[in-house]
């Protein structure tokens, strides 16, 4: 789009609030560029109705380049709700640029799944599953809300979590979160009196317990403390359990930076 009735905040950041607008800032003399047009205008045409596609001839709108500070063309950035999410430069193949075209742009469900998310994080667990199964009825392999539950069911469904696990296999973002769930379920699933008999048993046990019971940092010191008696006790599985309560809160969580060094310490 670059005739004179061009508007950029209509046409791009307010129309970003109801469908997601691909923008490519081009220019005729750039043979990268007349390579690309025609890749994005098809994938444009593909997925009509999931995205809009925007073009901007940096040489009628050099101030718009300037703006967003284009400094090669082609650039393409993708806008939502008047934001900037993701861009590329340079003439990409098609199959990458459909690749990166599935992995930016927002899913039908994606403010379900937001808000499902906020619910969580406020400790909402029923109206987060909630909302969570019901985009999963309508999109199966919507992967943020498979995730979503996946922390959900973990602690009370160890066994749904792992089958949650297997319906993510591939999701490369989502691989750290599915090895921590499958070792955290493993161990919520252990029979006390299937443990193998030992002087830290009882100390295991504890962890676990505390584990299951999501107290993270009491979990972390009786895992630490077993480590330190008898590392390699049920296939060296304390190990394995403060690694994976690591990933599940993440590195940079309170009590994983309280209980890393420590960690470490008991190791070697």
């Amino acid at each position: 789009m670059t005739t004179e009735h061009f508007d950029f905040q209509g046409d791009v950041l307010d129309q970003s609030h109801d469908i997601p607008v691909l923008v490519d800032f081009w220019a005729a003399w750039c043979a990268p560029c007349r390579m690309l047009g025609p890749v994005l205008e098809r994938l444009a045409e593909k997925y009509s109705g999931s995205w809009r596609l925007v073009k901007i001839d940096t040489e009628q709108f050099p101030e718009l380049a300037e703006r967003f500070g284009v400094k090669g063309i082609p650039d393409v950035r993708l806008f939502v709700n008047g934001e900037i999410v993701d861009s590329f430069s340079g003439a990409l193949p098609e199959h990458q640029i459909e690749q990166w075209l599935k992995k930016v742009i927002p899913g039908p469900y994606a403010r379900e799944v937001e808000l499902a998310e906020k619910f969580f994080f406020q400790g909402k667990c029923g109206m987060a599953a909630s909302l969570a199964e019901g985009v999963l009825q309508k999109e199966p392999l919507n992967s943020k809300a498979l995730a979503l539950l996946l922390r959900l069911r973990l602690f009370s469904h160890p066994a749904e979590a792992v089958n949650l696990c297997r319906r993510l296999e591939g999701e490369a973002e989502y691989v750290s979160l599915c090895d921590a769930a499958q070792v955290i379920a493993r161990l919520l699933m252990l029979q006390r009196d299937a443990l193998p008999d030992d002087p830290v048993r009882d100390r295991y046990a504890d962890a676990i317990l505390k584990l299951a019971g999501e107290d993270f940092d009491a979990a972390l010191e009786g895992f630490i403390g077993v480590i330190r008696e008898n590392r390699y006790y049920d296939d060296d599985s304390s190990r394995k359990a403060c690694i994976a309560i690591f990933r599940y809160l993440g590195e940079e969580h309170e009590i994983t930076r309280k209980h890393r060094k420590s960690f470490d310490r008991a190791l070697y």
